[in-house]
């Protein structure tokens, strides 16, 4: 099993930033693939950004590409998510996600397809106004 709790949603103006945590707890001996995911009222839950272990692959959406910056600190397993130049449509509640990558496969596994990600945290709520 893997506990993922995050935090740092808020209310915020258009175009100003935020850093969402992941604290990352339980079983993560093993490869774990890792993502920030969100979810806007009336839409499906959509891949933000994706990082495979050590780094080496990350995962931008379209829409957040140049905007938002996945991290990860192994040391304190943790995994952060930076916002900036929020717009109205960044407006969702964000999870954090994780994935077991299979063994020998390649970086490139932790993509977004949402069925690899089988542990959620509780989410925290970002809020864009215009």
């Amino acid at each position: 099993q893997v506990q993922l709790v995050e935090s740092g949603g808020d209310s915020v103006q258009a175009g100003g930033s935020l850093r969402l945590s992941c604290e990352v707890s339980g079983n993560t001996y093993s490869s774990i693939c890792m993502g920030w995911f969100r979810q806007a009222p009336g839409k499906e839950r959509e891949g933000v950004a994706t990082v495979s272990p050590g780094g080496g692959f990350t995962y931008y959406a379209d829409s957040v590409e140049g905007r938002f910056i996945i991290t990860q600190a192994n040391a304190k397993n943790r995994l952060y998510l930076q916002m900036n130049s929020l717009k109205p449509e960044d407006t969702a509640m964000y999870y954090c996600a994780a994935a077991r990558k299979p063994p020998l496969s390649a970086g490139t596994w932790c993509d977004s397809s949402l069925a690899k990600y089988n542990y959620f945290g509780q989410g925290t709520q970002v809020t864009v106004a215009s």
